[in-house]
């Protein structure tokens, strides 16, 4: 008898955990562009240590080792089958979406990491930089920068009345706080036409000139579900371009198509660490389906409450744990010094360091 496929279109944090989990129990196939997993959230820190990206850069092989890894990208889909851009068309029997966001340029692993090794050497070069964007990687990109080379001179616009709008007015003041002390220009509540700097020279909509060597755009990534638009779940998408699930991921409409992570409508903030809860789930209703175990029988999931942590450099941090923000060092020892970098390693039953 032939064993159940199951496809995993998108290789990030949920793509990942979610064929590992199933590819001692079923047929599984990873698709995805990139022939490694990176841990989206160390992307800061690995731009000012390269060194770092050495650990968070993880080719599918060293954790699939039972999976089959087609490194391309999805085009379309059909209630039975998946189409990439190479070409293939595999056939599912359970399909999980978890493309998330979308990123830049695809690379190899070798050219990401020299891309990395290439961002290092221009900060360093350096005398001024500029960060456009607020949000958790705006803040984290400056305080990475001050915390390696405390001389540089580091600008931050923001087009928001505070930073990091998402977790909150307290959360946002700490780390404006703690980036003033660090001698941060934070500029709110304008925003900065890139297009159009000369000589290193840029203008803000409110009339400020900046003078910085190099600047980096930290702005929110779309979905990854744009191409989702002409296949069959596209009735599923909502007005964001979000997939709409029930508790227990299921794609509505689709008795046998899920999604997770970032891409799903599920009310809750979109971190990682929740991205994998999504994978566990899907992972234990699929096998429970394999058993032919009863709709009651299947795990639901209840969105997460809010909890969010923003590192700031190496040794400090910003978090909001339902009504509670902390900064400080106790916040920076639960991220900020390896960014939980080893227990995601441990997670793909990989050594974490």
């Amino acid at each position: 008898m032939e064993k159940t496929r199951v496809v995993v279109v998108g290789g990030g944090v949920a793509g990942c955990m979610m064929a590992k989990g199933l590819q001692d129990h079923c047929d599984v196939y990873l698709i995805d562009p990139k022939e490694y997993f990176e841990i989206a959230w160390t992307e800061m820190r690995a731009t000012v240590e390269p060194s770092f990206a050495e650990r968070t850069l993880i080719n599918h092989s060293e954790y699939l080792s039972k999976a089959h890894i087609i490194t391309s990208a999805a085009t379309n889909i059909t209630e039975s089958e998946v189409t990439t851009a190479d070409g293939r068309c595999i056939v599912y029997d359970y399909l999980v979406i978890a493309t998330g966001h979308a990123g830049g340029p695809e690379f190899t692993r070798a050219e990401k990491l020299h891309k990395y090794q290439g961002e290092h050497n221009k900060i360093k070069a350096a005398k001024s930089v500029l960060v456009v964007g607020g949000g958790p990687s705006g803040v984290e990109l400056a305080s990475e920068i001050v915390f390696a080379f405390p001389d540089k001179k580091v600008t931050l616009v923001h087009k928001g009345p505070r930073l990091v709008e998402f977790i909150g007015e307290k959360a946002g003041k700490k780390a404006l706080n703690w980036l003033i002390s660090k001698k941060v220009e934070v500029i709110l509540g304008q925003s900065v036409d890139l297009e159009s700097g000369s000589n290193g020279v840029y203008h803000t909509s409110g009339g400020e000139t900046i003078h910085a060597d190099c600047h980096y755009l930290c702005i929110g990534k779309p979905l990854a579900s744009s191409w989702l638009r002409e296949t069959c779940v596209r009735d599923s998408l909502d007005a964001h371009g979000r997939l709409m699930v029930d508790n227990k991921f299921r794609v509505k409409g689709h008795n046998n198509i899920f999604a997770i992570g970032d891409i799903t409508d599920v009310p809750e903030i979109k971190q990682g660490y929740l991205a994998q809860g999504h994978a566990a789930v899907v992972a234990k209703n699929v096998k429970l389906l394999m058993k032919g175990q009863s709709e009651n029988k299947l795990a639901t999931y209840k969105p997460a409450s809010a909890f969010a942590l923003v590192s700031l450099g190496k040794k400090e941090g910003v978090a909001k744990v339902m009504c509670l923000t902390l900064s400080g060092r106790i916040p920076g020892m639960l991220k900020s010094g390896d960014l939980f970098v080893g227990p995601a390693r441990k997670n793909l039953g990989l050594k974490p360091n």
